[in-house]
Order: structure tokens, then sequence, then C-alpha cells
């Protein structure tokens, strides 16, 4: 997403050396998993990273490749799932798009904060998510991901009104 409000905010994402890191963090963890980080997976968690907010998926295609070479849509889309299902990316579906995750190192229950004016989001860790996890295994249900969204309008946005 851009900044479409029109007022200063902090530049997103991360430093290249920071997503290397990450990068690498990634590649390790899918390795203890048992999967393998193929180069379009990793392409396009490099772009969630470097982007630092929500990305839709179609932007994702159109920057897929070098000298702006558009990716074909199921590349992404299987990248995109398959980061989602590793917990390496979240869908935040009130604004179809995609951001990488902040945690990273486990599967867990996130929840975004979504501001309405530039769509800066942040994730942060729910504080029912266990507790929604030991009801739903209560009720028979195993959770494979649970996604939390709030809206408003983040600090800059606030100050700026």
């Amino acid at each position: 997403m851009s900044n479409a409000c029109g007022h200063a905010h902090a530049e997103p994402g991360m430093s290249p050396g920071q997503i290397v890191r990450a990068l690498d963090e990634a590649e390790s963890r899918c390795v203890s998993g048992g999967e393998r980080l193929t180069a379009p997976r990793r392409r396009v968690l490099e772009l969630l990273l470097e982007a630092g907010e929500a990305v839709k998926a179609y932007d994702l295609i159109a920057r897929y490749g070098p000298d702006g070479v558009a990716a074909k849509p199921p590349t992404v889309y299987r990248a995109l799932e398959f980061l989602e299902r590793n917990g390496l990316a979240h869908r935040i579906a009130s604004i179809s798009a995609y951001v990488a995750c902040s945690v990273g190192d486990r599967a867990h229950a996130a929840a975004f904060l979504i501001c309405d004016c530039c769509g800066a989001t942040v994730e942060v860790t729910p504080p029912e998510g266990e507790a929604l996890r030991r009801a739903a295994e209560t009720a028979g249900y195993a959770l494979e991901r649970t996604t939390i969204e709030g809206h408003g309008r983040c600090a800059a946005c606030r100050i700026a009104a």
C-alpha cells in the first residue's frame, strides 16, 4: 500500500542487511521444517520484507522480476500460499494484502492494527490468541491460523488530522 494521506511518515521496510538476515532465518526455518524456500518463494518474501507494509498480490507480481519484468500470477500466488502456510507471511483479508510476519520464529495467532488513512500495518500479539486455541481444541478444532484485524488511525495520521 502507499502513503495516500499526504503527510509525512517514517519509511517502512528493512535495511538490506536486515533483509538478508531475515531471508537466511526463513531459509533455516524452512529446512528445519522439511520445506524448501525456493527462488520464487524467497523473492516474494524479499519483496514483502523490502516493502515493510501490506502489499497487494498484483503489486508483488509487477515488482517480481528484474527491470520491472512481471511474474506470472500463479508464481506469486503459490509463493504467498507457501509463506502464509509456513508462518512467514500473513494475509490481511480486509485490505486484500499480504505482509511479512514480524515474529517469524513460530506459528502464532496474529493481530494487525491497520491505519485507514495511510494503510500502515503493525503486527501485534493478540491477548486472546492462546485462549482461542484452547477453546478451539475443546470444540474439537485444530486451528491452522488466526488473524485478527483492527482498523483505525496510526499516531502520525492522528497527529496530522
